[in-house]
């Protein structure tokens, strides 16, 4: 069982003291302050969490993880100021993303031109993978 401490004296003896806005009232017997406890959020499968902050690294933008995850990009935003994660500072480049299934991946690999001059990562999503593919470009020295 959760333990219920008093947020003004700390102590754990508390009882039951009727219910406000459909929340559990409790009274302290020490100091006799009443008091509700806040409910816990929603928690996210730490496996979207990591997914997000991938695709983040990999310089997807915000709406668009939100577009392809289902999550919120606020939440998303919370995530990488909570892990202190830094975006790529390459922005030459935009990478372009597609969502496929097993078969789609293996017809993209079988193409002879699917990857030239490019790079790729690859990452299961779920029951898919995602495909984020970039274009390498070669810069002239030269100049």
């Amino acid at each position: 069982m959760k333990h219920i401490a008093c947020p003004k004296c700390r102590e754990e003896e508390v009882v039951k003291s009727g219910v406000v806005k459909g929340r559990q009232r409790y009274r302290c017997k020490t100091c006799g302050y009443f008091f509700t406890v806040l409910k816990e959020g929603k928690q996210i499968d730490p496996y979207y969490v990591i997914k997000a902050l991938q695709l983040y690294m990999e310089g997807v933008s915000f709406r668009e993880i939100e577009r392809i995850l289902g999550i919120s990009h606020v939440s998303v935003m919370n995530w990488v100021k909570k892990y202190r994660i830094t975006a790529p500072e390459n922005y030459e480049y935009r990478p372009t993303y597609k969502v496929l299934d097993h078969t789609e991946l293996q017809a993209f690999f079988t193409q002879r031109d699917s990857l030239k001059n490019s790079g790729c990562l690859i990452t299961e999503l779920g029951d898919k993978f995602m495909l984020i593919k970039w274009e390498r470009f070669r810069r002239n020295t030269w100049q």
